[in-house]
């Protein structure tokens, strides 16, 4: 199978290691088992003659060539904050990469990214009317700047027609072990073990809502009213009225930035709340579910299950 990896200049450094490692590893992998899988043929390209990482480490770049690949992999840009990315996305290289994307999906490339790099895909316009994900705390900006792009943030890795995306930094490797799962279940196994990695389909016990990065001072206004009352009942009209905006409103800010409703936000500012306090405290979960709203420890297990796939022996464990 033809890789080409896309790397721009300031690309992720350890984004760029995990695709390159994992692949090679499988492929590694392939020679010492004898398993009848073709081994991955994977070229570093780029728009320009020289591309550095965001480390200054000059990366050995050919250029992308006649020949189609079969599957493309766009690495993060390291840029971790709007204004930053913002800058990057209008670069020259950025936009030549969007017209090489394009290009190589009427061809018939698979196409996907990770990270920041979901926003490189994003400008070609091939993810409009696709489900992707993206690295969560920058979702809200994603949200803005693409709204054709069907976006859920919790999911790990998202595919959708002939593209795929990744969320947040280590998602680089699960794209790698998907790309690999895709040509060999057995070799991705295989691949995970060696390295050592859990399956993590949802980034979602990984976010932290308050780092999410927006500026809509009505979404603002309405965290710091749930957090202060978490402990008791949810209330529509108590919330708009204490924003000062309509039940509408509010609605549509929190959808259009968070795509969640008041509600959906509220119980993930409990969920928060109660991971936080099962890893840091010895009180038990009901006096936990007391804490953050719910009458029961039954109903927070399985709030917690639904939204993390964690019960609450897991969440100890890993404090």
């Amino acid at each position: 199978m033809r890789v080409y990896v896309l790397v721009l200049d300031g690309v992720f450094d350890l984004g760029l290691s995990a695709i390159l490692d994992g692949l090679q590893t499988a492929n590694e992998l392939i020679a010492m088992t004898g398993l009848a899988v073709p081994q991955f043929e994977v070229k570093i390209v780029g728009m320009r003659k020289t591309v550095r990482t965001a480390h200054g480490l000059r990366v050995p770049v050919k250029p992308a060539g006649r020949r189609t690949p079969e599957y493309v992999i766009v690495p993060a840009i390291a840029c971790k904050i709007p204004n930053t990315l913002k800058a990057a996305l209008v670069r020259p290289d950025v936009r030549d990469a969007a017209k090489a994307l394009r290009k190589w999906a009427l061809d018939g490339a698979t196409l996907s990214a990770a990270c920041a790099g979901t926003f490189v895909l994003a400008e070609s316009g091939l993810l409009n009317q696709h489900r992707a994900t993206t690295t969560w705390w920058l979702a809200p900006m994603f949200r803005e700047r693409y709204p054709q792009v069907l976006l859920d943030e919790s999911d790990m890795v998202v595919k959708s027609g002939n593209v795929v995306t990744a969320g947040a930094a280590l998602a680089h490797i699960d794209l790698a072990l998907w790309l690999i799962r895709s040509v060999s279940p057995e070799l991705a196994s295989l691949t995970a073990r060696y390295l050592i990695v859990d399956s993590r389909p949802s980034q979602t016990a990984y976010a932290l809502t308050d780092h999410l990065i927006h500026s809509d001072p009505v979404v603002q206004l309405f965290e710091r009213w749930a957090r202060a009352r978490l402990a008791r009942r949810f209330s529509l009209d108590s919330a708009a009225k204490a924003v000062g905006a309509s039940k509408r409103t509010l609605n549509r800010r929190l959808q259009s930035v968070l795509g969640k409703s008041p509600l959906s936000y509220f119980q993930s500012l409990r969920v928060e709340r109660a991971v936080h306090l099962l890893k840091t405290s010895k009180a038990s979960v009901e006096e936990v579910a007391a804490q953050v709203g719910y009458t029961n420890g039954g109903t927070l297990r399985l709030l917690l299950r639904q939204r993390l796939n964690l019960g609450v022996k897991e969440i100890r464990r890993t404090s």
